[in-house]
Formats: structure tokens, C-alpha cells, sequence
């Protein structure tokens, strides 16, 4: 019998084997600084694009103003112990009808985090009778609550809808001898590729299959749709998402999460997502700073509009400089380039050290070897001269990279 460390000193993992040469610079690095278009990196100023503070909500500074005030009264601690026991509060509540209003839904219920949130939701609806069929590109925490599911699930091919309606077939089938039912779940805009999901092709399969559809829209809610309400209301049809779950940690430039459907639905998860149940509840300044930035949502559109000049700008100007931006049609903009693993970090400490400027690198095994994606992320902070600047920059990279210069079999070194 071995020791259990064993194992991980002898298999840190794909990304953890790498740990060595890229911690704090290619993986953990720090941004410091107030957080805006321009921040902080290695003691020197950058252009960065990498956080998701869509709408530039974070150091606004009415929510600062906010945030801060209901910090003073209330601390982190109030309320205390879980919702279901001792921490619930009149906020809270009114919080949960305010984001329910926003998105055309019956009701919501708060969660602690987002990632949780969405595993234990998962868990919560199914039992070992039902079926889970979800998109290959889902979000981790939507893996990772398939993977609690004790039943059978199938996975179709991103956004496929023939394949889609291949597995409905199976589960279908399945479900139906077992006397279970169907839980359908996607993204309403995949993070990594920045395309929506086909919610509304995925609606209109309803009429020929009976299954209940979970539509995670982290990156949509704030940024999507005529009001900011998400994916589902860009597509016309919100009312044919059952389960719809925002984050707070996007647009809303925060911590927490929420889900919103039929009041039954909603009052079912408050008694049984287990993540919510045993867990402290959400801090009254983050229920306050929540409610404050919702305001900010209905009442700013030019939040939202100056989000989506700053998007189109990029991606338009990307385009017509020949980069490959994939099928996005959000503000979710990747840069699709070829190359390995130590190409892409002399790229990016290139692009870092030499031009000061700051993106996410994306590599082998979150996509496949031979394939270099660049993250971009525009916000409402960031400005047309700030466009204008990164495509100049990638070309040059780009030329460089086709030259060979970045050619190496090793990470770079910082």
C-alpha cells in the first residue's frame, strides 16, 4: 500500500506540473490596483483585458459609496448561520424578488457562491431515475454537478442541435423506462468561445420532447438583451428556461449567485440544495451592494451600450486585421492563434513585458494541443484608444509568431 501524497507529488496534474515555472506570472498572477482598464502588474502599469467586470460596476463610485456604507452597519458577520436556520433577513428577500422581477421569473433564491451554487442546484433536481443531457462545452461547476448526478446523463456536441436531438432520443427512452424525466442543461453565452447557446432552437425541441431546460447564463445576465435580463430575453424566449441562474461575479462585479424559475421550483432548492442549506448565508453587504448594483442595471443602459461599442470595436477591428475570433456573438472575444505551449507563454511575456499589455493565454488541456487562445474581456472601462492599441499589438505578435520567433519547447522564462 502507498501513501496517499504519493500520488500527488508523482501526478500534480496537467496544469499543476507546470506549476514551478509559471506560478505567479502565467498562472496566479497578481493584478493590483484600483481595478479598471488600466491596473497594476510586476510593479509596472498594463493595458489588461482579463476581468469580467462587464459593466465597469466594481469601482463605480456609487457602489463604492455603497458598498462601503453597508459594510459599516452591518460588518460581514450579520446575518449569521444559514438562511434556513437563523440567517435570513427582510434584504435577502427583497433581493430575491427584485432579481425574479428582472428576469421574468416567479421567484429566486440567493446563493453563496456561483460555482456551488449551480453543482448543488444540479444535484438537487435529479434523483438516480432521471436523465441529464448538457452541452460538451458546459462550464466546470456544470461538470462537476453531472458528476454528482448518481443517474444517467448524455452529452451532445457544443451547440449541436442534431446530436442534441439524438440524445433527447436516448434519454427519452431511458427516462421513460424507468419513470424518470429529463433535466436539459446549457450556457446562454459559453465563456471560452463567446458564443450564445441555442436557446431558442433548444426551446422550440420542447414541443417534440418533454424535458425541463437549466440554462446557466453567468456571462449573460447584465450584458445580454434588450434590458441586460440575459440570454433567454436576446432570444425571445426566457419564458421557456425553467431554471436560470445568474452569477454576481460578472456584471455585477461581486460575490454570489442566484436562481430564479416557477415559485414551487424555486421554494423546492430553498429546502433541499444542500450548498445553501449547511452553509453560512450571503453577507448583508454583498445582499445591499447586490440590490444597489440591480438599480444600476435598469436604470444605466449606457453601462451596457458603452460594454458593446467597446466589444463591436474590438471585434470588428480584430477581423479586418485577419484574426481568427471563432463564432463568437457576445462580448466574449477570443483570439484564436496555432502554436504550443511555449509559444504561447514567449507570446504572452512579450505581450506583457514589452508592450504592457495583459490577457488570459489559454492552452492544452482547456482546449486542444496545437491551438493558442487569447482571452479577451471588454468592459465598459475600457475606451476606443485602448481598441485601437491591442490590434496593433497583435499584429505584431501575430507576425512574430508566424516568423518563429516565439519558438520553443519550454515555458519561458520570467
Amino acid at each position: 500500500m502507498r501513501d496517499l501524497f504519493d500520488k500527488l507529488n508523482a501526478n500534480p496534474g496537467p496544469l499543476g506540473q507546470h506549476a514551478k515555472e509559471s506560478h505567479g506570472y502565467f498562472t496566479f498572477p497578481k493584478l493590483e490596483g484600483e481595478i479598471n482598464n488600466r491596473m497594476m502588474f510586476r510593479g509596472k502599469e498594463v493595458l489588461q483585458w482579463s476581468l469580467n467586470n462587464y459593466l465597469g460596476l466594481s469601482n463605480h463610485p456609487e457602489i463604492r459609496k455603497a458598498d462601503a456604507k453597508a459594510s459599516k452597519r452591518w460588518g460581514l458577520g450579520y446575518p449569521m448561520g444559514a438562511r434556513m436556520m437563523s440567517g435570513n433577513s427582510i434584504l435577502h428577500e427583497k433581493l430575491e424578488r427584485e432579481l425574479a422581477a428582472y428576469v421574468s421569473k416567479q421567484d429566486a433564491i440567493l446563493l453563496n457562491f456561483g460555482y456551488q451554487g449551480c453543482m448543488s442546484a444540479i444535484d438537487a433536481l435529479v434523483d438516480r431515475n432521471d436523465v441529464i443531457v448538457y452541452d460538451a462545452e458546459s462550464h466546470a461547476c456544470i461538470i462537476d454537478g453531472v458528476r454528482l448526478h448518481q443517474g444517467k446523463r448524455y452529452v451532445y456536441k457544443h451547440n449541436d442541435m442534431e446530436v442534441l436531438e439524438k440524445q433527447l432520443q436516448r434519454a427519452t427512452k431511458l427516462a421513460s423506462e424507468q419513470n424518470g424525466a429529463i433535466l436539459l442543461i446549457t450556457e446562454g453565452v459559453f465563456g471560452m468561445s463567446g458564443n450564445q447557446g441555442k436557446l431558442k432552437e433548444i426551446v422550440e425541441l420542447k414541443k417534440k420532447y418533454n424535458f425541463r431546460l437549466f440554462c446557466d447564463d453567468a456571462h449573460g445576465i447584465g450584458t445580454m438583451g434588450p434590458t441586460g435580463a440575459g440570454t433567454g430575453e436576446a432570444q425571445g424566449v426566457q419564458d421557456g428556461i425553467d431554471v436560470y441562474f445568474g452569477t454576481f461575479a460578472k456584471s455585477f462585479a461581486s460575490i454570489g449567485a442566484f436562481i430564479a424559475g416557477d415559485e414551487n421550483v424555486i421554494n423546492y432548492l430553498r429546502y433541499n440544495t444542500r450548498s445553501q442549506i449547511f452553509a453560512k448565508s450571503l453577507p448583508m453587504p454583498l445582499v445591499v451592494g447586490a440590490r444597489k448594483r440591480l438599480k444600476m442595471m435598469q436604470t444605466m443602459p449606457e453601462l451596457r451600450e458603452k460594454l458593446w461599442t467597446i466589444a463591436n470595436g474590438l471585434q470588428d477591428g480584430l477581423v479586418k486585421a485577419g484574426f481568427n475570433i471563432g463564432t463568437t456573438n457576445t462580448q466574449v472575444t477570443p483570439v484564436i492563434l496555432e502554436g504550443g505551449l511555449g509559444e504561447a507563454t514567449n507570446l504572452t511575456l512579450d505581450l506583457r513585458e514589452n508592450h504592457n499589455l495583459f490577457c488570459s493565454i489559454v492552452v492544452y488541456p482547456v482546449i486542444p494541443r496545437g491551438m493558442i487562445i487569447l482571452r479577451l474581456i471588454p468592459t465598459a472601462m475600457h475606451t476606443m484608444e485602448d481598441v485601437k492599441y491591442t490590434i496593433d499589438t497583435f499584429k505584431k505578435v501575430k507576425d512574430k509568431l508566424h516568423a518563429g520567433e516565439y519558438k520553443s519547447d519550454e515555458i519561458a522564462s520570467v
